[in-house]
């Protein structure tokens, strides 16, 4: 039998070249590991292309941990979090790999200064390179299964490869556009991991029949709060009405909360407050007794489509004036607008989803180094972990993080 300690030539094999994987790789190689990155497609990290419309919000402003979402234990996912800070992640993109990063004011998220996502992908890839990662794309792993001197993985062609560590970085089922399968949570679950149960987070939701169609394109600040029978979630940001339901960064955020109930046969709703403006401010301003319309109060703050429809559903003609408006239709307007109820009845699913809810039980990895606990020498990181967060460079955070501390500690290993 050959033992792990005595091979330290053989390599590490990081299956997955997306965000978390290349981190892994890159900090695997730094750390004198020979490392062998492994990629489906042909080119690698295609979710960080389609990332913020092609812009890519590679990090957050800041870094709020309580806005994450997992079934497994919130310290463990902090001390995830707390491998790489926010400040060191920025500090390795503007200095390692040359990529200015600048914030944007009005959603505090980070962003390149090119806008290009392709430069964040690319630069990734070259300094994995540079560190000396052997990338082999257009590479599938057919099967892993664990071996006297580490684990052996049969690689489509034929192939095998022996290596000391593995660090699965293979994301979860969302965008299966990009190359996303699930294949890593299968391999898992094959080993003994607790899979939780996985379902499409961030993503947009449906109604059917579509009966805001009509308000496609429309798009406002709103708050919204869905509350189900299990788990609640509240957002303010952007939101878009599409001609199948509704879409943006605050439906994208609550969404999880529709879907698990949807998927778990138990109520939920979803409420909207139309604009920035709070029931304090519509009480005082539908009080007034000047000559002025409803219409015209409500257009001054909400697009006019939006106001048409919200004034017909509360019964109040738009020329109705303020001085004339009678308390019931006050109160059936404010309702309407700081607490509707937006009918939903379905999702776009992983399609569309932004990440994959559920996934790789947290409280079965180490949160220092990223290693199975079930599984010696085998490492997970990025969107396979039941752990994702808000819009807003939240998730790459993420996948930096983990994919850092996968590659730190999988270099360290038996060293």
């Amino acid at each position: 039998m050959v033992n792990i300690a005595t091979t330290p030539d053989l390599p590490i094999a990081v299956i997955g070249a997306g965000a978390a994987g290349c981190l892994a790789a890159i900090s695997a190689a730094e750390r004198g590991a020979t490392v062998v990155l492994l990629e489906r497609t042909s080119d690698g990290g295609r979710k960080i292309l389609i990332s913020g419309g092609g812009r890519c919000n590679i990090l957050p402003g800041e870094l709020r941990e309580p806005r994450f979402v997992t079934d497994s234990s919130p310290n463990t996912l902090k001390k995830m979090l707390r491998n790489w800070p926010l400040a060191d992640q920025r500090r390795f993109f503007e200095s390692d790999l040359a990529l200015p990063l600048v914030l944007e004011p009005e959603s505090g998220k980070l962003f390149p200064v090119s806008n290009r996502a392709r430069d964040v992908r690319d630069g990734l890839i070259n300094h994995a390179r540079k560190t000396g990662v052997d990338l082999r794309f257009g590479v599938k792993v057919e099967s892993l299964k664990e071996a006297a001197n580490g684990w052996q993985l049969e690689l489509g062609g034929g192939e095998t490869l022996t290596a000391r560590a593995v660090i699965l970085s293979t994301g979860g089922l969302s965008v299966p556009a990009t190359g996303s399968d699930g294949w890593g949570l299968g391999v898992a679950r094959a080993l003994g991991h607790t899979i939780h149960s996985t379902y499409a987070a961030l993503t947009p939701l449906t109604a059917e029949p579509a009966v805001h169609a009509d308000l496609a394109g429309i798009s406002l600040p709103v708050g919204l709060t869905a509350a189900g029978a299990d788990r609640s979630a509240g957002s303010d940001g952007g939101f878009l009405f599409t001609h199948r339901g509704y879409s943006g960064p605050s439906v994208l955020d609550v969404s999880h909360v529709l879907v698990r109930a949807r998927q778990e046969g138990k109520p939920a709703i979803l409420r909207v407050r139309w604009g920035v403006r709070d029931e304090e401010f519509w009480q005082i301003a539908l009080l007034a007794r000047g000559a002025g319309q409803v219409n015209t109060l409500l257009r001054a703050e909400l697009p006019a489509r939006l106001v048409d429809r919200l004034l017909v559903e509360a019964g109040v003609p738009g020329d109705t004036s303020l001085a004339q408006l009678r308390k019931e239709q006050r109160q059936a307007l404010i309702e309407a607008l700081v607490r509707y109820p937006l009918p939903v009845t379905g999702d776009e699913g992983y399609k569309k989803a932004e990440v994959t809810g559920g996934g790789v039980a947290l409280a079965e990895i180490d949160p220092h180094t990223m290693e199975s606990r079930k599984a010696p020498r085998l490492y997970f990181c990025g969107e396979i972990l039941d752990a994702f967060g808000p819009i807003g460079g939240y998730n790459f955070a993420w996948a930096w993080a983990t994919g850092r501390a996968a590659g730190i500690g999988a270099a360290g290993r038996d060293r």
